[in-house]
């Protein structure tokens, strides 16, 4: 059963997708979104991660709160130091080691960081160690990496089950 359908609730995120998107509940888009569903994870099975499961559901919608109130002080950052004078700025690459093993919490962290203006995720090292980074305005690398560590890699790995190295 867990080959004909390997990601059951993608798929049916999907036919609902669908069915909003044609705006009709007919049979035959039920069936064909249902079937699109089906196809399409079965074609993008192989780029499809697990999610692991959440442990403390209350610290991940805390978690989430944090985030969003991060990209907001990001954005007001960011603006200053634009409008400032750019001499001022410092950019640098930063590379973050992770204790993270798991490639969705991984791909997660990547993603908040990208998310929050002033950083981006330049890239990861082959063995999955490293997170090169970019900032905007980096004058203490170290302080950088202690801020991804301790405000984003440190709550995921107690959010979600999984493995530290």
């Amino acid at each position: 059963m867990k080959r004909l359908f390997p990601h059951p609730r993608m798929m049916l995120l999907l036919a609902v997708l669908w069915l909003l998107l044609v705006n009709t509940l007919s049979l035959g888009h039920i069936l064909l979104g249902l079937f699109l569903g089906w196809s399409i994870v079965h074609l993008c099975g192989d780029f499809l991660l697990t999610v692991p499961k959440v442990r403390k559901p209350l610290g991940l919608l805390l978690f989430i709160g944090k985030v969003f109130y991060d990209i907001v002080v990001a954005n007001l950052q960011v603006v200053r130091l634009v409008l400032g004078p750019k001499s001022r700025l410092e950019p640098a690459f930063v590379e973050v080691p992770v204790e993270i093993e798991n490639e969705f919490i991984l791909s997660t962290l990547a993603c908040i960081i990208s998310l929050t203006p002033g950083t981006v995720s330049a890239g990861l090292s082959s063995d999955h160690k490293t997170l090169l980074l970019h900032g905007l305005d980096v004058p203490d690398h170290d302080e950088l990496i202690a801020t991804v560590k301790s405000r984003y890699e440190t709550p995921l790995l107690e959010i979600f089950e999984c493995s530290r190295t």
